[in-house]
């Protein structure tokens, strides 16, 4: 069993999205699926949402695969860990499931959904030739015009919340885990892997993908956990608001924990 498969079988992922913070990640995310949903439709009014193709890479226990298949779209998910695909399964039988890794998705034909999203895979896949393995294949299966949705975990805010808010910086320091300027230096022992907006826009160059629009998914939600819990429910309705208001904001782009990098293929 590999490291990633040991986390997955004991981390709760099917609690993540449905905690408040989650929520504002899980919305914020969703929003823009559908504005890319929406724009393949405006191009082709009679098209039917059962005739839409979406490949979900790296699954997890199936958030957005299970809310996409219940929209009606015609939903394919991959996911490597068996004991997520297995919760997956559970939920929705209409969804198509494979286990697989996103680096290797022979099993899943040339130009053959509409929307691939990759939202788990470049967390976990170490150093630039790894991660351009994942977006080839995703820009493989997706037919020309449609979207890719990728999803990274940002440097900035794992230094400021491991080592700073959580006090591990003298720890990450001697194990050398940190360049002069403050980007992470991550190895195939780490679970995770972090990167700048920068770093994204050369995996992009270098795979051929081109940009539609990058989002902050959580923006500042990650860093306000407790107080996002004590928000009345207009409150919170007020925070999601605001969130979707300013997610694409050049500046605050790259800041949270979680970033969507939105691509078309040509």
């Amino acid at each position: 069993m590999t490291k990633l498969e040991q986390y997955y079988n004991k981390f709760h992922e099917e609690h993540r999205l449905t905690t408040r913070h989650g929520t504002i990640e899980f919305t914020t995310t969703l929003h823009f699926i559908n504005e890319c949903l929406e724009n393949l439709k405006s191009q082709n009014p009679q098209l039917e949402n059962s005739q839409i193709k979406i490949a979900d890479i790296g699954a997890g226990t199936g958030r957005y695969s299970v809310e996409l298949c219940h929209l009606g779209y015609d939903v394919t998910a991959v996911e490597l860990v068996k004991h997520n695909l297995e919760i997956l399964r559970s939920k929705h039988e209409n969804i198509k499931t494979w286990q697989g890794d996103a680096r290797e998705l022979s099993f899943l034909p040339d130009q053959t959904f509409d929307v691939t999203l990759l939202f788990g895979p470049l967390y976990h896949l170490h150093g630039e030739e790894n991660k351009c393995k994942a977006l080839t294949e995703a820009k493989r299966i997706t037919k020309k015009g449609g979207f890719i949705l990728v999803a990274y975990v940002m440097n900035d805010y794992s230094v400021i919340q491991y080592c700073f808010k959580e006090h591990k910086w003298a720890e990450v320091a001697e194990q050398k885990g940190l360049s002069p300027d403050f980007h992470t230096i991550c190895t195939e022992k780490d679970l995770y892997d972090y990167v700048r907006i920068e770093d994204i826009n050369l995996l992009n160059e270098k795979c051929g993908l081109h940009r539609k629009k990058i989002i902050s998914a959580d923006g500042a939600a990650d860093f306000m956990r407790r107080e996002l819990n004590e928000m009345s429910q207009e409150e919170f309705a007020a925070f999601l608001q605001f969130q979707l208001s300013i997610c694409q904001r050049p500046e605050l782009v790259g800041a949270g924990s979680h970033t969507v990098d939105i691509l078309q293929k040509d």
